[in-house]
């Protein structure tokens, strides 16, 4: 496999889907960061959104298969829901074998950065990123394993910071107020930042994963053994953020946040706000979770202020 990078993952992405020549939808799943379907309307490719499986919080791969098989599909965007690492390979490779030209894209961003490609994973390009609120954190960066059967050739756009604090500004008011997102394009994306050696990359990645690790392990000791049990998301997803899920979230937020702590509230579902589909299986996941903060933004001492909190208001 090839390796390539980019100022960020999406440039990488939209690199990709401006280079096929069929317009065919994609299918990505409806809890996805929307930051993806935006690159797609961007590039001017179509997608279907779907909802993920109750059972393994991610794409609903049966719903995905009897689609691929019954209309044309130009590819799909496998996200890991909440950086859980485990891979499809039966899935890709069943529709690899079914329609060799389907384009899979696995995208990896919220798990932790591999630096040599999964010789098992049959996606054509394995996504990852270093930029904001990742794993690791370096503010910049995303790369990709592209299998070498794939032409990729970098897209060069004009970029203007201000579009990009535009663009998401908007799409972050219509997640809020739960409306339709109304995309006007704009040189949000950058694709000319300067990107450093790919031996330089690595060893900065490197250095900052162990950090990193270290850092969130210490953290979620402290959510793990402090919270019930019963409202904690199995370990696999406790990586990335540590994930818990409340009946009465917006009470629990207001008061960290009253505290002059913070957490955050991903991923919302888009189905009705990019596209026209529901997605009750995304909407019913997106309604209690809570991501409690286990990087170097957060401090031990601020995640047990974050437990007491929690505590209190589930008494």
């Amino acid at each position: 496999m090839q390796v390539v990078q980019a100022p960020r993952a999406c440039a990488i992405l939209y690199s990709l889907l401006i280079q096929r020549e069929a317009r065919n939808p994609w299918l990505l799943p409806a809890n996805i960061c929307p930051i993806v379907p935006i690159t797609f309307l961007k590039a001017r490719v179509p997608f279907k959104l779907l909802d993920i499986s109750p059972t393994t919080l991610h794409m609903d791969l049966d719903q995905a298969e009897a689609l691929i098989k019954k209309r044309k599909f130009g590819g799909l965007v496998y996200a890991h829901t909440y950086g859980e690492a485990s891979t499809s390979n039966d899935f890709f490779e069943t529709m690899k074998n079914f329609a060799p030209e389907f384009t899979i894209i696995d995208d990896r961003c919220l798990c932790v950065p591999d630096l040599e490609p999964d010789a098992t994973n049959r996606a054509d390009l394995q996504l990852y990123s270093t930029g904001y609120a990742k794993i690791v954190e370096l503010n910049f960066g995303g790369y990709a394993f592209i299998g070498d059967d794939i032409h990729y050739q970098a897209a060069h756009l004009s970029f203007s910071p201000q579009h990009h604090e535009e663009i998401e500004k908007s799409y972050k008011d219509a997640v809020r107020q739960r409306r339709k997102f109304v995309y006007q394009d704009s040189n949000w994306l950058d694709t000319e930042s300067p990107v450093a050696s790919w031996c330089d990359y690595q060893q900065e990645i490197e250095i900052n994963v162990e950090k990193s690790l270290e850092h969130r392990a210490r953290l979620n000791r402290v959510y793990a053994s402090r919270l019930p049990v019963e409202i904690q998301l199995p370990a696999g997803f406790q990586t990335w953020r540590f994930n818990i899920s409340v009946k009465n979230k917006q009470s629990v937020l207001e008061k960290i946040f009253l505290a002059g702590l913070f957490a955050s509230s991903h991923y919302a579902s888009l189905a009705d706000i990019m596209d026209d589909e529901k997605a009750p299986h995304a909407e019913a996941l997106a309604e209690g979770i809570i991501n409690l903060f286990n990087d170097h933004h957060f401090t031990v001492d601020q995640a047990e202020q974050a437990c007491n909190i929690i505590l209190e208001d589930l008494a």
